[in-house]
């Protein structure tokens, strides 16, 4: 949405007759708050720029004649027969294309699991399109390429491989006995069930093929070099796209205590549950574990997280006039919990100036979760604006944006929505009622009838999402 449509929604006129000689002149609380929403995707996208997977492979790839240098290691080209690039997720577009500025027809071929749409021209590297976030036939069939050219690897090929958040989804390969049925299934209940993203993985790697070090097992033994940007708090490379080259530190035991914990035996497919059971008993093997040779040659470096966003993000808000404060643990825990904390703080600095005084920007990162209960349409940072309109109701000039930093919230083409102290108020006059939204997880269309949904298109970046409150 441009800047001019902003303007419209609010003074509710057309552009044209946006002045003060219009029926309805641009107030001076309006200007106010078009300014603080403007500020508000400013300071995203400054954040989104710091995350962007060509600056970043830069920052730690490069090469000068036949060394490869990446992360202070070197490799000399010249030893190897075959260089490879291999990998999946969501930002796996924009890692490709910066790894081919570096490496050029050195890449002898390539191969990335991308989302739909979340494409970009290369020249040596071929992408394929996936599912996302229920796996889909293209999922499993890119994932059964990826696994074959990784079992053609050996000692003389280096393996450049590229990870991202999605790559869960998009390198669906089952184990055998479940089929991509029983798979969709299982991703949509572990979905709906609200369980943290270190749980939906676990299980994730005890039904593939292809996760859980399996990957890594395929190529050894080539040399395997992983560039990962990461989309987990904590930025554990064994749950990022489901750690396919590392050593899984799960069990199929953790993967029954999940299931009686979230109590879905009776949500999960039959056959499911069986190979979790079977694998607890010991007659299924194990993912590869801490201490395994497969791992000798495998390195890994994270070229970017959600810290790096949200600093450049506060930066930004520095230096268009807001007192910031970054808040260094991450958001995570249930959406509607979570967005009424950021009304609380809203309050606090309204009335105390603290834990920072007006006019001031709250920012955190993280990744909350929904537990549904409504068959609505929506995501995580759609949910967490609007639970944040009904926690700000009633002050003044108060802003919150959500967004994931891939630009698409649930399956929506939505990347989040702004809130603010008038959006209850609106969408009364709408005949919306914002509470009955919020029951029914719906929150995509009550955005969408205000005209605050906060649409990006594909970033080809991915690290979890951003808050951004801002109070004057």
């Amino acid at each position: 949405m441009t800047k001019i449509e902003k303007v419209c929604k609010l003074c509710k006129n057309l552009a044209e007759n946006c002045d003060p000689g219009s029926p309805e002149p641009m107030t001076a609380e309006n200007r106010i708050l078009i300014k603080m929403q403007q500020d508000a995707q400013d300071i995203f996208y400054q954040g989104l720029a710091a995350v962007d997977p060509k600056t970043c492979i830069h920052r730690y790839c490069s090469i000068e004649g036949h060394i490869l240098t990446i992360d202070k290691k070197t490799y000399d080209l010249d030893q190897y027969t075959a260089v490879w690039v291999l990998g999946a997720g969501k930002a796996g577009a924009s890692m490709a294309h910066a790894v081919e500025t570096i490496l050029k027809d050195r890449i002898t071929k390539g191969f990335v699991i991308v989302k739909y749409g979340h494409v970009k021209p290369l020249r040596y590297i071929t992408l394929a399109e996936a599912g996302h976030p229920i796996p889909d036939e293209n999922s499993l069939y890119a994932a059964e390429k990826l696994l074959d050219m990784a079992g053609e690897a050996d000692e003389k090929t280096l393996v450049i491989c590229l990870l991202s958040g999605g790559g869960s989804a998009l390198m669906t390969l089952p184990a055998e006995g479940i089929s991509l049925f029983e798979k969709q299934e299982t991703t949509k209940v572990l979905l709906d069930s609200g369980a943290p993203i270190h749980e939906i993985n676990t299980i994730r790697k005890h039904l593939s093929r292809i996760k859980g070090g399996l990957l890594a097992r395929a190529i050894h033994p080539a040399t395997l070099v992983c560039l990962v940007l990461s989309d987990v708090i904590g930025d554990n490379l064994d749950i990022i796209a489901s750690g396919p080259a590392v050593a899984d530190p799960g069990t199929f035991g953790h993967c029954i205590d999940i299931v009686k914990t979230r109590r879905l035996a009776h949500r999960l497919p039959p056959a499911v549950l069986r190979h979790l059971e079977k694998g607890a008993q010991g007659w299924i093997p194990e993912t590869p574990k801490k201490g395994d040779g497969i791992f000798n040659n495998v390195s890994h470096t994270i070229v970017a997280g959600n810290i790096h966003a949200l600093l450049a993000a506060e930066k930004k808000a520095a230096a268009l006039g807001y007192h910031t404060l970054a808040l260094s643990i991450p958001v995570e825990g249930e959406t509607r919990e979570a967005a009424a904390r950021y009304g609380d703080l809203a309050r606090q600095v309204l009335a105390a100036g603290k834990p920072v005084k007006p006019p001031a920007c709250i920012l955190s990162g993280g990744e909350t979760t929904v537990t549904l209960h409504g068959r609505g349409k929506g995501g995580r940072n759609q949910e967490f604006a609007l639970a944040s309109a009904l926690s700000i109701k009633g002050l003044e000039h108060v802003v919150i944006l959500s967004a994931g930093t891939d630009g698409t919230d649930g399956p929506t083409d939505a990347a989040g929505a702004i809130a603010d102290h008038t959006t209850v108020e609106r969408a009364g006059r709408l005949g919306l009622d914002p509470e009955q939204f919020l029951f029914e997880n719906n929150a995509y269309p009550f955005f969408e009838a205000l005209s605050d949904l906060f649409i990006t298109g594909p970033t080809l970046t991915n690290v979890m999402d951003l808050h951004l409150l801002l109070v004057r």
